[in-house]
Parts: structure tokens; sequence; C-alpha cells
């Protein structure tokens, strides 16, 4: 039973992911609005199918299904991402839709990282070798012990 439940929804997510490539452009999704697509352009598309051909045509029910599953991408690009699905506008990166806030907080936080990851780069010096300079510049009596010492755990906290 589990194991049934389990390849519907890997074909469900399949069928999703396929019927996304078909459609031109990006369409971040989570995967379970990949799985539902799939699994519901399966059932609506062979239902249509078996209806018309009956379900021993396996081909027709199938290639029905996944038709349906294009069509319900195309449809969430329009009336939920509010956006075309062919042209230009199709390619530029949608605003809205299921999933867009955590991808936004995905986004930045890997900008900041890259910020951070460019900052110690630019920076140049490894931290034990910012870490000698400042003990030169404490012993030269530029930097008090305090600041020193404020500066070292400055740079050890950012390690």
């Amino acid at each position: 039973m589990l194991g049934s439940v389990i390849a519907i929804m890997l074909m469900g997510f399949v069928t999703g992911a396929l019927a996304r490539l078909a459609v031109p452009g990006p369409d971040p999704m989570p995967a379970w609005l990949t799985v539902a697509i799939g699994l519901a352009g399966s059932w609506g598309g062979g239902a249509v199918a078996a209806a018309i051909w009956g379900w021993g045509n396996t081909t027709a029910v199938s290639f029905s299904g996944f038709i349906a599953a294009i069509l319900l991408v195309v449809a969430y690009r329009r009336f939920i991402q509010k956006r075309p699905f062919s042209g230009p506008d199709a390619q530029r990166f949608p605003e809205r839709g299921f999933g867009m806030d955590r991808f936004r907080q995905r986004k930045e936080q890997f900008e900041e990282l890259t910020r951070q990851a460019q900052q110690m780069k630019s920076d140049g010096d490894s931290v034990p070798e910012q870490l000698r300079k400042l003990a030169e510049l404490r012993d030269a009596g530029v930097l008090t012990d305090e600041e020193f010492e404020a500066k070292k755990a400055q740079l050890l906290g950012r390690t």
C-alpha cells in the first residue's frame, strides 16, 4: 500500500517536472506543487482520453495526461504568476507564486554569504596574518592592549 502511494507520488513528480520543462522560462515552485500538477494532469487528461478512446489505449491516456499537466503549468503561470507562457516576458523571473517568499529569503541568505566571502577575500590577509599585524601595531604603541584585545576578539569571532 505505502509502496503504491510512493510510486504514484514519484510518477506525479516526474510528470509535473517534465511539464515544467516543456514550458519555456523559469518556474520556481515547491516540490509539492510539481507533484500536484503532475497528478492532476495525469488524472484529468487520462480521464478525458479514457472517455474518448477507452482505458485500453494506454498511450493516449498517458499522452493526454502529460498534455493536461503542461496546460496546468501554463494556467499556473498565467493566472497565479501573472505572466505569459511565451515571448520575452516568459523568460523573466516571476515575482509571485507559491514558494516565492521562501525563495526570496533563501536568495537573500545566499547573497549575504556571497558578500561576506567577497569581503573576506578583499581583506586579503588571513586571520593569523591580521593578528600578527595587530600585534605589531600594539608592540609599536599604536594600539593599546584593550584595543588589541577588542580587535582580536572581533577577528576570531568572524572565522
